[in-house]
């Protein structure tokens, strides 16, 4: 098999999978000569798992919500349709009022009585936060010189790697791994 039907043939393979656009690309990326070495095997999102693993991550509540922030994961999953967590981010992590945009560096405006983003300024400023130091955090970790190319994809000879990502998961319910089939 050549690497032009590679995706194909993946395509097809991922199409019996549950969570295929999560193993997808990044299977594809892995496998592809002119990507392989620019790539870490980490996906950047917060997941928390039963333990043992089911089929479906637990749905993240108040009590991940420290775990999450300090995990640095620029993304998490899965929450429920309106439970706290969701409101508590917003506000605490994003800054946004109910009902209004998330402010950005953009957002100018100055009156208590008016939103922030109601005003706006230079489109192409860009003010990090707290979030961006623990995504920075992340991402420095995986790039460390001495675990970096232990966290790249790594291929056996002749046959394909099929990657499931590595996520930060929730110390109470098990530790971060990665877990790659090979086929």
């Amino acid at each position: 098999m050549g690497w032009d039907n590679l995706p194909r043939t993946l395509l097809m393979y991922y199409t019996n999978f549950v969570s295929s656009p999560e193993g997808y690309f990044h299977t594809v990326i892995c496998n592809s000569e002119q990507y392989r070495n620019t790539t870490v095997n980490h996906d950047l999102h917060y997941i928390a798992w039963h333990t043992p693993p089911r089929q479906h991550p637990l749905s993240l509540t108040l009590t991940h919500f420290r775990n999450m922030t300090q995990s640095g994961a620029a993304f998490a999953r899965k929450f429920r349709k309106d439970d706290p967590v969701l409101d508590v981010i917003d506000k605490q992590l994003l800054g946004r009022q109910p009902g209004k945009f998330t402010p950005g560096g953009w957002c100018v405006g100055t009156s208590p009585d008016e939103d922030r983003c109601s005003v706006i300024g230079d489109t192409a400023v860009l003010h990090p936060g707290p979030g961006a130091k623990r995504f920075e955090g992340l991402i420095v970790s995986q790039l460390v010189p001495a675990t970096f190319r232990a966290n790249q994809c790594v291929l056996p000879e002749d046959r394909p790697v099929l990657l499931r990502q590595q996520s930060h998961r929730s110390p109470e319910v098990g530790s971060k791994q990665t877990s790659r089939l090979f086929s």
